[in-house]
């Protein structure tokens, strides 16, 4: 009998063990009025939806629950001209969270990762953001100086995204890293992203996840060495006109994908107009596929960057069938073709779409 109750005892002390794991947000706040809520939130179609609130008191608050794994969620305090929004992953554990004009998270494996993430994000882009500053503010540089400089710019950019990549590919079988890889997954090549998704536990791969990995099997099917794939689209003139009518006529043919509302396509397009003029004459086509949302935006944007070459579109804006043929995520792009229908080159831009294509017409 005394066994059978010191089993019982034992299931009964472990029960309640269970019942008592869980989190314990420990929230403090400056600045807020005693009686005020603060409220533990989601992200659900595009707006915030409240789960859980508790009362501020004595400048702290406080949230307990159970999370089975965890979550990516928002502690948020909005009231008047004061919006404090602290992200965070809600997770079994004590998490510390300050909330006001800097926010702060930690004391669990997945915050206290995320958080130093935050902290070196942060960082570096102040010094990005001060160094160009002060590159614009200094009228004393000459341009070889100028050019130097925005070198060194683009030096510690690169460094940036070296962090970025490094702390997602750290984290890649955790919380952090699946919630960092789809936000900066197409500020990396196709190789670096296919590195990473294939890291990823299968128990892991939620929907942004497999947007990833089918994003790349488009480019992978459209990846040079590939045959091109054809399509059909509407001329400003709205007659139907075939990529595959340009390939045929041309040593070369560049499928520059582009819109009116894009500002780096803007600035890249003098130098597209260029490149045009000098090898037009030797068998060069270029074929605009814009992705803009009405057709007057469209042609306004045709006349204004003195674009003469044949243009595309089904004006789908990111819908756009041909983008989405060519797993384009991110404008401007460009596919390279042959005329025997090869995908030579993909995503030449400024001095290397230069450089390349006077390599293939030498």
């Amino acid at each position: 009998m005394r066994k059978i109750f010191y089993v019982l005892a034992v299931l009964c002390f472990c029960t309640a063990c269970q019942q008592k794991a869980g989190y314990t947000i420990n929230g403090k706040v400056d600045g807020i009025a005693d009686g005020d809520t603060v409220y533990l939130q989601d992200f659900m179609n595009r707006q915030l939806v409240k789960l859980d609130s508790a009362i501020v008191k004595n400048g702290t608050f406080k949230f307990t629950g159970n999370q089975e794994s965890p979550v990516y969620r928002y502690i948020t305090y909005i009231k008047g001209d004061k919006q404090y929004v602290a992200d965070l992953f809600l997770e079994n554990g004590k998490i510390n969270v300050k909330l006001g004009e800097e926010t702060s998270v930690g004391g669990t494996v997945n915050n206290d990762v995320y958080q130093k993430f935050s902290n070196d994000f942060i960082a570096a882009q102040k010094e990005m953001n001060d160094f160009y500053k002060a590159i614009q503010e200094d009228t004393t540089l000459s341009d070889e100086q100028r050019q130097a400089k925005m070198n060194e710019l683009e030096a510690k950019e690169e460094k940036a995204m070296d962090m970025i990549y490094n702390t997602i590919e750290q984290n890649i079988t955790n919380a952090v890293g699946i919630h960092l890889l789809p936000s900066y997954a197409s500020a990396f090549s196709e190789e670096k992203q296919q590195a990473l998704v294939e890291k990823v536990p299968a128990e892991m791969v939620n929907d942004n996840i497999k947007r990833i990995k089918d994003h790349l099997d488009l480019v992978a099917k459209t990846a040079v060495g590939q045959k091109f794939a054809d399509f059909e689209m509407k001329t400003p003139e709205g007659n139907n006109v075939k990529l595959s009518d340009f390939v045929s006529k041309n040593k070369y043919t560049l499928v520059d994908f582009w819109a009116s509302w894009c500002g780096p396509c803007r600035q890249e397009m003098p130098n597209v107009v260029e490149v045009y003029k000098i090898y037009k004459p030797k068998g060069f086509e270029i074929v605009g596929v814009s992705l803009d949302r009405d057709e007057e935006s469209w042609k306004k944007g045709i006349a204004e960057l003195n674009i003469t070459w044949p243009q595309m579109s089904d004006v789908k804006y990111w819908d756009c069938e041909a983008a989405k043929l060519y797993g384009v995520n991110a404008i401007p792009a460009t596919v390279l073709i042959d005329q025997e229908g090869t995908i030579v080159e993909r995503n030449l831009r400024g001095e290397a779409l230069k450089k390349r294509l006077a390599e293939l017409f030498q």
